[in-house]
């Protein structure tokens, strides 16, 4: 039988999971979080609803125009009255969790929790950056599923025997490192880390990410780490492999520019890219919802609910184009890295109408591949490899996909 809460903690402690298993992956924090979250989207909420019948109102009848889309006269003061009130209310929110959070015991984290704090960024994580909301994740490095420190006393104390290879995991979209792992005992018993590292000597570290920011700015947060880490590295790096899924295989294509662009000396230590399935010419379904929003904004009625499809965070939008740099930046990449390239495709063959515009349900084989029309728009991939009826979650834990990545690190 579960045990009572105890009636004399606040209850956002007792919500917290301190003394609640039922709350037990929500910590004080997330609360405040959410509650901002709350707050921004009744005050989103009531701005679409105002311009809805701002919009309505200039077809039924006359009206005063705005530039804004606002409502005039009484009715614009309803408005602005619902904005006020709401943002009394979030002020007063943030006021007394800002109070009782500092004095409210750190909980360690849980997959469970883990994972809803990566989709949530991955929806809206440049959202939760620039609001300073509490749930926004930061870049950093993992070892063994904890967070790894990359000053030098950290690293010895972490590392009592580092290695001179590393290989760096970088996940995709609304994702963790917790996805590199089977699932459960039904699932493909790869574990792709454990396999790199009793195969080859490698040792696996995991990048954890925002993954909603621009892809650009994790690339360029991403050259900065690594350049810190093998500075502080125990001992020399003889090799450092980047290996991404997904979107992270062009958080990685960016480090490498920017690497190059600040002149890292991480660089140089890095001849291996591996990309798994990542949209290097864009992936498909992100340019449906960008068509749909377009065609959102043909009528004036329904021009006002573009504003719920620019809730894509920048991260996916970016997804659109493959886009890993700044627009009015030229690519570079470091002249030491090889990229390998993995597609894969629900069709049984590579060559088909279902892969080149299905792919593996995310990214068209194309694109995972680097092809284009325009061969100055090809990453050039110095090797590829096409994996069938394989889904684009399952080139994580594919058999195939293992023995591929360790044969390439093997590549001289």
């Amino acid at each position: 039988m579960e045990a009572a809460a105890d009636p004399t903690l606040p209850a956002v402690a007792r919500f917290s999971g301190a003394h609640s298993s039922r709350y037990a992956h929500v910590h004080a924090t997330d609360l405040h979080g959410f509650s901002r979250l709350a707050i921004d989207g009744v005050l989103g909420t009531t701005s679409l609803v105002e311009q809805m019948h701002y919009a309505i109102s200039r077809v039924s009848g006359p009206s005063l125009r705005s530039a804004d889309g606002r409502t005039r006269g009484i009715t614009g003061l309803v408005y602005r009255s619902i904005h006020g009130v709401t943002g009394l209310v979030g002020g007063s929110l943030n006021l007394a969790f800002g109070q009782l959070v500092p004095r409210l015991p750190q909980a360690q984290s849980t997959p469970q929790r883990d994972r809803m704090l990566a989709i949530l960024n991955g929806v809206l994580g440049d959202h939760l950056e620039t609001t300073g909301n509490p749930l926004a994740l930061h870049m950093a490095l993992r070892y063994a599923g904890r967070p790894l420190s990359t000053d030098p006393a950290g690293l010895a104390a972490q590392l009592p025997e580092p290695r001179r290879k590393i290989a760096i995991f970088l996940h995709g979209l609304c994702m963790n490192d917790h996805h590199w792992a089977p699932v459960d005992a039904e699932d493909t018993p790869v574990d792709l880390p454990r396999r790199v590292e009793e195969a080859t000597g490698y040792l696996p570290l995991h990048l954890n990410y925002n993954s909603g920011r621009p892809i650009a700015r994790n690339g360029e947060q991403l050259a900065h780490l690594l350049e810190e880490l093998t500075r502080n590295w125990p001992t020399p790096i003889d090799e450092l492999a980047l290996i991404g899924h997904s979107m992270g295989g062009l958080v990685a294509r960016s480090a490498g520019h920017y690497a190059q662009r600040y002149g890292h000396a991480w660089s140089e230590r890095s001849s291996r890219l591996i990309a798994l399935g990542s949209p290097h010419h864009g992936a498909p379904l992100e340019r449906i919802g960008h068509k749909v929003d377009q065609a959102l904004a043909l009528t004036p009625f329904s021009a006002p609910f573009t504003r719920l499809g620019a809730v894509r965070s920048a991260g996916i939008t970016d997804l659109r184009h493959g886009r890993v740099v700044d627009p009015d930046q030229a690519l570079l990449q470091p002249p030491s890295m090889r990229l390998y390239a993995v597609a894969a495709t629900l069709a049984d063959h590579a060559e088909t109408w279902k892969s080149r515009t299905v792919g593996d349900g995310l990214v068209t084989v194309d694109s995972a591949l680097g092809r284009h029309l325009d061969p100055d728009q090809q990453p050039l991939p110095h090797r590829q490899r096409v994996v069938t009826r394989s889904g684009h979650l399952q080139l994580l834990r594919h058999p195939e996909v293992a023995d591929q990545v360790l044969d390439w690190l093997s590549d001289d």
